[in-house]
């Protein structure tokens, strides 16, 4: 795993300091959770290389991230979800895999084409999840399309991605890099590893889409933090188009996924929150990154979580909806027109915050 320069650690500063408060928030926590069952699982669409596909997605309850139980991402509150002891054996996983199958068989007409598995953390560091689980739930979805597992870029490499790709799956790595600046990562996110990091994963997936052949491909998957805590809401925006216009450009990332911050419990952003130190960010700002970007040589989409209430993205609450059936649209087209059809007069005050938002007056307004 990547570290941190011992800079950080000196006189209690930087990671050091940020793990040392996320690991008191954290320890607020009181919930256990089954590890024989998964976190959640649905059904939906998404767009992939391929065009949409009908998808399932699937959040597997192990042990935890292993940055978080450091302390981890300022944002995250997923560690609070995960089973506690820090592992899950095999034969929970895979009744957890059969319980997320049986979903699908009641609610689907027909098995997804695209397979989507989180673990709120690593799904290739075998710490998580094993070398054995992992085959396993390769082989349990082989007669599918295409596959996406989420993994911190360590644990990226050619021979994990060909246990699927051997399969004739197309494999897509999701990578939480939240922004393609290292400063900002590191400080307001508290995310250890540095861009370079991000590049050689997209490498190493390169490299197994290479190995897997002509009718097989393997590829990245970036998911990006629209406004970490400490970022004005213009900063964040200009975060956002710089950093997806960097990720297209790397060979190997074929798609980024602007997540917009919601406020999650046991967190950093939830404390911040809660003392009137943190906005999450307008909708209009995630459809006006989506406008600017779309002419990227990647697919763009977002799939803002909490939508319209107080703690996640949100305008005015009455064009909320609006707004985000503009997105989701988007996210399938790839046609920024689509923004065209919504306005609301809370627009003109979102942009008096891009303007006149700073550091010292943020958030100007709730």
């Amino acid at each position: 795993m990547s570290k941190p320069t011992p800079e950080v650690y000196e006189q209690g500063k930087g990671m050091d300091a940020h793990n040392q408060a996320m690991r008191e928030i954290r320890s607020r926590k009181e919930a256990s959770y089954d590890p024989h069952e998964p976190t959640r699982v649905w059904l939906d669409e998404d767009n992939t290389p391929d065009g949409v596909k009908s998808s399932l997605t699937i959040i597997l309850n192990t042990g935890g991230c292993r940055w978080a139980r450091a302390g981890g991402c300022t944002m995250c509150g997923y560690v609070a979800e995960s089973v506690d002891g820090g592992s899950v054996s095999h034969e929970a996983l895979m009744d957890q895999i059969d319980i997320c199958l049986a979903h699908e068989s009641e609610n689907a007409d027909e098995p997804a084409d695209l397979i989507k598995i989180y673990t709120s953390g690593s799904f290739l560091d075998e710490r998580e999840v094993g070398a054995e689980s992992r085959r396993a739930i390769a082989d349990t979805f082989a007669d599918r399309e295409r596959i996406v597992v989420e993994s911190l870029p360590d644990f990226v490499n050619r021979e994990k991605i060909g246990d699927f790709t051997q399969h004739g799956l197309d494999t897509d790595i999701a990578i939480g890099l939240e922004t393609a600046t290292d400063r900002v990562r590191h400080d307001c996110v508290n995310k250890y590893f540095d861009f370079a990091d991000f590049e050689d994963a997209c490498a190493e997936a390169a490299a197994g889409d290479e190995a897997a052949g002509d009718d097989v491909a393997a590829g990245i998957k970036a998911y990006l933090l629209m406004k970490p805590p400490f970022l004005t809401e213009s900063e964040a925006v200009e975060d956002m188009i710089s950093s997806i216009e960097r990720c297209a450009d790397v060979a190997g990332c074929h798609t980024v996924s602007m997540n917009p911050c919601n406020v999650q419990r046991y967190t950093m952003v939830d404390d911040l929150y809660f003392e009137d130190g943190y906005r999450p960010p307008w909708l209009w700002s995630v459809a006006h990154v989506l406008e600017e970007t779309a002419d990227v040589d990647a697919i763009v989409v977002s799939d803002p979580v909490g939508h319209g209430s107080d703690r996640g993205p949100h305008n005015c609450q009455e064009c909320d909806d609006n707004v985000q059936k503009a997105i989701k649209d988007f996210d399938l087209r790839q046609d920024p027109s689509v923004f065209e059809q919504v306005s609301c007069e809370c627009e003109l005050t979102w942009e008096t915050v891009m303007e006149r938002e700073r550091s010292f007056n943020q958030p100007l307004m709730r």
